[in-house]
């Protein structure tokens, strides 16, 4: 189509995310499949890389925006652009469960936060007691600075004695078969406690002016 020569293309495949190292592909097509083709940079500057007329552009490309260009008798066409977002990905998974505490009273706020790092590429599932009746609300912050790092926090509010238990994450690769899982114990009572341990006898006797001390181990 000479009026149409690039493929019109859905907002999806203009967005373009990319683990760091891999190849991708710019998925600028043709309608006509002899079509010279050139691959631009956000700075107009010619990028080489291998072209086919029914993928586009397949290469490593650095981060930024990407424009295609053809001629079609004397005039020059522009397919949309192209926008690539590397994402950081290693192999492994290293991940971190934390507790701010693990013993609460009724009625408190209970707060468990799992850490993965130097990744950008995970799914993250949460298990525990409450999870059934949907009672925990979770918040993600993703820090760059000064090192990758995606932050869960998983807090319960009014927490009950029901909410004692496992409080487990399991991170999963989104495109490697790799995964780990971290767990806390949590337990919850139905109300404060202290325990009160005399380290004297029910009756003491003492002389005059003399000095006793009575010691008691609280809990």
């Amino acid at each position: 189509d000479p009026d149409m020569p690039f493929v019109p293309s859905i907002p999806e495949d203009q967005f373009i995310l990319v683990e760091e190292g891999d190849p991708t592909v710019i998925p600028c097509r043709t309608s006509d499949p002899e079509a010279q083709v050139t691959l631009v940079n956000s700075l107009d500057k010619a990028v080489f890389a291998f072209y086919d007329s029914k993928q586009g552009f397949i290469g490593n490309f650095p981060a930024g925006s990407y424009t295609c260009k053809t001629m079609v008798k004397g005039v020059e066409f522009k397919s949309d652009e192209f926008l690539i977002y590397i994402l950081r990905a290693t192999s492994q998974l290293p991940v971190e469960i934390e507790a701010l505490k693990t013993v609460y009273k009724t009625g408190e706020t209970i707060v468990v936060t799992c850490v993965v790092f130097d990744n950008e590429v995970v799914n993250l599932q949460w298990n525990y007691p409450g999870k059934v009746k949907e009672k925990g609300l979770i918040k993600l912050d993703d820090i760059k600075v000064p090192s990758q790092k995606l932050v869960y926090t998983l807090t319960i509010p009014e927490a009950s004695v029901k909410d004692t238990g496992d409080y487990e994450c399991t991170a999963r690769h989104a495109t490697k078969e790799v995964k780990e899982n971290k767990k806390v114990v949590i337990t919850v009572h139905d109300k404060g406690f202290i325990h009160l341990e005399p380290q004297f006898s029910p009756l003491e006797a003492v002389n005059l002016h003399e000095v006793k001390n009575f010691v008691v181990d609280v809990q």
